[in-house]
Parts: structure tokens; C-alpha cells; sequence
């Protein structure tokens, strides 16, 4: 006599029979029916819309976003993992373990269907949406306006971000706020979207003065973060530009070269470079963002060898404290200074890593420092970080 899968259990008669709500799976009348998390997951797969994936069509995705509750190819998932997992936490469906927990969150976002009637409310005519057999270019940049800066959402007087708006039990405190943000809602969204989108414009378009620059910033990223759930908002100062220019006479690690990257840390966040082949002395010249935390971290900078078929090879850290950079931002805030000028600098010493002396300055309205640095637990190596800080005050 066949035995039922261990995951399946029943008490009741075999000749009464139902059909549970969820799943539609036929079990005895009374019975309860105990469904592991993989099996859930597959359940939520089978949805119509969830066959596809979420950003570009592509049938069969095996690949979620955990964050923003889309299943997306494996194309598409590559992009996701760029945002950064503030952003868009990327696992698989088959290759990963999921807890219970993480399906009961996957489910609750509604899927596909749910995720694009939110992010994809109001596309332009101009923007076309990312076919299977698109590239990743054009993946890239249809996804990071869909997701990162929110461009198509729909924003109305109760709703000026992705997020549900506060319970009507919430504090009195978080309801003023609410209130406050909500009356220009369409504002706040379009300025938000603008700052976060300036980010990849060229240095000779930002030439906006500090106060309207500012307003653009405290607006913008004050109302969206806000959205961010009556369930444990992260407080920001603001954000943090961090430009991986260079590394000399890295470690050799693969015979004779090495294949570097670079991880940057901030509290709970993570970023990295790309893989630059073959080389000791790399040039990434990549810019990456991160938030900074009202308790302002360490900014913690790791190096790796790429290998293929093995672990990476280690190739040195650093740590910076980037709490002077905000102290001078948030000093230049409260001046009228107009003209570039030193601010001020962290002194390299014995007790940190720096090299020489990291100056902090004021170019063109930007507050911006300079930093080299002597990677530590490793035989040799230079690495070159530009910073610059953009400070988010209410």
C-alpha cells in the first residue's frame, strides 16, 4: 500500500473528502495538511502571472525577489542583485532554503500581478518594458527606474510611495509626519525620484545652487523613507558616494596576478566593484551608494581575489571613519559658504590606516574627501577611495 509523502498529514477517514483552500490539494475532511516551505513555494510558482517573469516576460523564472515579492529570470535577477539587497534581495527558488517565514512574506506582497499594478502603474508611452530577448542594458535601466526610483508609481494625496500608509493606532508623532508629507505627495515623489536619478548624471549637470540642491534632498528622501512601514523605520542621515579609483601593487594571489574586487560595507549594507582581470594595479574608477545610518559606522572596505572554481582569495581590508565627513557636511549645511575651501581632515596616524592625511573639501557645493589607503593583513597594497556626502536633514 502506498505511503503518503511525510510532509502530508491526516486524521480523518479516507472516504470524506475536501479540498484545502489554499493549495486546492484533495485531503480527508478534517484532516490538517502540513505543506513544507519548498512546497509552498512551488504553489505560489503555479499562479498564472508568477510563470513569467515580472520584468521581462520570460517564461519558467526560478529566481524572487524576496524584497519587492516578483519571481524574475535569472537575466533579470542579475540586475536585481546590483541594486543591492536595501533594495532587492535576490534568492532562488530552487537552489536556496526558505523558511516558512520567508514564503508567508512572499505571498502576503500578492506576486507578480500585485508588485506590477504597483511599479508599473504609469510607464511612459517612450519606455518600453524589457523583452526575453533584451539586453542587459536595456534590462538595467527599465528595472532601476522600476524598483530604485520608483518612476512609475502612482502617487496620489494618501499615497506618496510604494509603502501602505500608517494604521490609524499609530503614534501621534508618526501621524503628524504622515500628514504633513502626504499634502504634497506628488511633489515630494517627482523631487525623490530626481535626486535619486542625479546620481548617474554627468558632474557638469550638477551645477544647482545649495539651497535648492538641498531642498531637493530633504524633501525627496525624508517623504519616501517615511513610507518605509510603521514596522521599524531606519533612520538616515543621508547618503554616501563612495568612488573606487584605484589599487596599486595589490597581493598576488593567482601566480602571478590577481583578478581584484572590492566589497564596501555600512552597517547592515553591502556593495562591490567589478571583477577587474588581471592586474596588481587595477583602475575601477566605479562609484557606489550606500545610506548612512543616524549611528554613523565605519565605512569597512574588503578586497578579494575572483576565483572560479574556488573560494576567493583574501587581499586585505580597511576601515574608515567617515564620521568627520559628516560633521563637515553637516556644518557647510548650516553656512553660507558659496567658494570651494577645505573643511577639514582626518589625520592618518598609527592608529588607522590612511597613508596620508584625508582632506576634506568643498567643491563646487559637494563636500567631498579624498582617501588612500594601506590595506592591513595582507603582505602589500594601496587602495584610492574618493568620498563625498550628501546630507539628508528633515
Amino acid at each position: 500500500m502506498a505511503q503518503d509523502p511525510p510532509y502530508l498529514i491526516f486524521s480523518a477517514p479516507k472516504h470524506k473528502v475536501g479540498v484545502h483552500e489554499e493549495t486546492g490539494i484533495k485531503i480527508p475532511v478534517g484532516s490538517a495538511l502540513v505543506i513544507r516551505p519548498q512546497e509552498k513555494l512551488e504553489n505560489l510558482l503555479c499562479q498564472s502571472d508568477n510563470k513569467f517573469c515580472a520584468d521581462c516576460g520570460s517564461s519558467d523564472p526560478k529566481w524572487v525577489s524576496i524584497t519587492q515579492g516578483v519571481f524574475i529570470c535569472i537575466k533579470c535577477s542579475g540586475v536585481h542583485r546590483s541594486l543591492g539587497v536595501h533594495i532587492s534581495k535576490v534568492l532562488s527558488v530552487k537552489l536556496d532554503e526558505w523558511t516558512d517565514e520567508q514564503v508567508e512574506a512572499l505571498a502576503e506582497l500578492g506576486g507578480n500581478a500585485e508588485a506590477n499594478k504597483k511599479y508599473e502603474a504609469v510607464v511612459p508611452e517612450d519606455c518600453k518594458k524589457p523583452n526575453p530577448d533584451s539586453s542587459i542594458e536595456e534590462r538595467s535601466e527599465f528595472i532601476r527606474r522600476k524598483y530604485e526610483l520608483l518612476e512609475f508609481l502612482v502617487c496620489t494625496q494618501n499615497m506618496i510611495c510604494p509603502f501602505p500608509p500608517a494604521a490609524k493606532g499609530s503614534s501621534s508623532s508618526h501621524g503628524k509626519h504622515s500628514k504633513g508629507v502626504d499634502k504634497q505627495g506628488n511633489k515630494h515623489h517627482r523631487i525623490g525620484a530626481a535626486f535619486r536619478n542625479s546620481w548617474g548624471r554627468k558632474d557638469s549637470e550638477h551645477k544647482s545652487s545649495k539651497k535648492s540642491s538641498s531642498m531637493v534632498m530633504n524633501l525627496g528622501w525624508f517623504a519616501i523613507n517615511l513610507c518605509n512601514g510603521s514596522a521599524g523605520m531606519i533612520e538616515f542621515l543621508g547618503l554616501i558616494k563612495v568612488n573606487v579609483v584605484k589599487g596599486t601593487n595589490l597581493a598576488v594571489r593567482d601566480v602571478m596576478t590577481s583578478d581584484p574586487y572590492v566589497i564596501l560595507s555600512l552597517g547592515h549594507q553591502s556593495v562591490k566593484t567589478k571583477v577587474i582581470k588581471s592586474s596588481l594595479n587595477p583602475v575601477w574608477n566605479e562609484s557606489l551608494m550606500l545610506s548612512i545610518p543616524e549611528n554613523v559606522p565605519p565605512l569597512k572596505i574588503l578586497v578579494y581575489d575572483k576565483d572560479t572554481f574556488s573560494t576567493d582569495d583574501f587581499m586585505g581590508e580597511a576601515e574608515i571613519d567617515i564620521q568627520p565627513l559628516v560633521t563637515a557636511a553637516k556644518a557647510y549645511e548650516k553656512s553660507s559658504i558659496d567658494e570651494s575651501m577645505q573643511l577639514g581632515k582626518s589625520v592618518a596616524s598609527k592608529d588607522n590606516t590612511y597613508i596620508k592625511d584625508g582632506v576634506i573639501s568643498l567643491i563646487d557645493g559637494k563636500v567631498k574627501q579624498e582617501i588612500s589607503l594601506r590595506l592591513q593583513h595582507v603582505e602589500r597594497g594601496v587602495l584610492e577611495i574618493e568620498l563625498e556626502c550628501v546630507l539628508l536633514t528633515q
